[in-house]
């Protein structure tokens, strides 16, 4: 999933003020100002104010950066401050622990043999296939909305593992599952490179559903419908039998 793809975030200009506010964050310490003005954005950046300020509105109204007015006790119009917002020390520690099971798959991207890498999203299959049973894979697609749901439950475990809170919806007779994600472990990357993050969610959803025999599916990814919010459409292609003795044996 390419920076394209997000309205907010398609500017190479955003991605760049989203990072740097980001690495402040992550490098202020306890009670230090993490907020920098427009004019300071403005001289890191090499660009007119104006134009930072049109892109920080962008931002602010998209939910990435929060204001707030430098307390000062010069005369004068306080300064306008922006900036990431910061995770609670529990949430900053739990964000640490996912970061390190990232960090770890993708380190395990890059064969020792000097072979061509993988892609995040094989990266991330290969995560789900070698974290599941092995013998499961080779159970036969669910051909009911029941069996079909409760594949994707599986799959759902797996996303959970990773720190999300799914909630789930169907359409299309139970053959779309829409899975919203909401506190991606990894927003502050996600906001920067998409294509990394959203890659790896998608091998991950694609590994866990075939773990459980269930391959000929269709995945879409929408990242960033809210700031904190993305979704996953999961649709099977495998036909479904509706006649009354298949759905007695789903019910039973």
């Amino acid at each position: 999933m390419s920076p394209e793809h997000l309205p907010v975030l398609s500017s190479d200009v955003r991605r760049r003020i989203l990072d740097h506010l980001n690495v402040v964050a992550d490098r202020a310490a306890p009670g230090e100002s993490m907020g920098r003005s427009a004019a300071d954005l403005a001289e890191f950046l090499g660009l007119h104010v104006t134009t930072v300020r049109f892109h920080l509105d962008q931002l602010v109204t998209a939910g990435f950066l929060v204001t707030a007015f430098e307390r000062t006790p010069r005369v004068g119009r306080p300064r306008k401050l922006y900036a990431a917002p910061r995770l609670d020390a529990g949430a900053e520690a739990e964000t640490q622990r996912h970061y390190q099971v990232l960090a770890a798959l993708l380190a395990q991207s890059w064969p020792a043999d000097g072979s061509e890498p993988l892609s995040p999203e094989e990266a991330g299959r290969r995560w789900a296939a070698a974290h599941t049973d092995p013998e499961r894979a080779t159970t036969p697609p669910a051909t009911t909305p029941g069996r079909w749901l409760a594949k994707v439950g599986d799959m759902v475990d797996q996303l959970e593992h990773w720190g999300y809170t799914p909630e789930l919806a169907t359409s299309n007779g139970g053959r779309t599952v829409t899975i919203a994600l909401h506190n991606c472990p990894f927003l502050a990357l996600a906001r920067v490179r998409p294509d990394v993050v959203c890659g790896v969610h998608q091998g991950l959803i694609v590994g866990a559903l075939g773990s459980v025999g269930e391959r000929d599916v269709r995945i879409e990814v929408r990242p960033f419908v809210a700031p904190t919010r993305c979704l996953v459409k999961v649709s099977t292609d495998t036909p479904f039998i509706t006649t009354a003795s298949a759905l007695e044996g789903e019910i039973r």
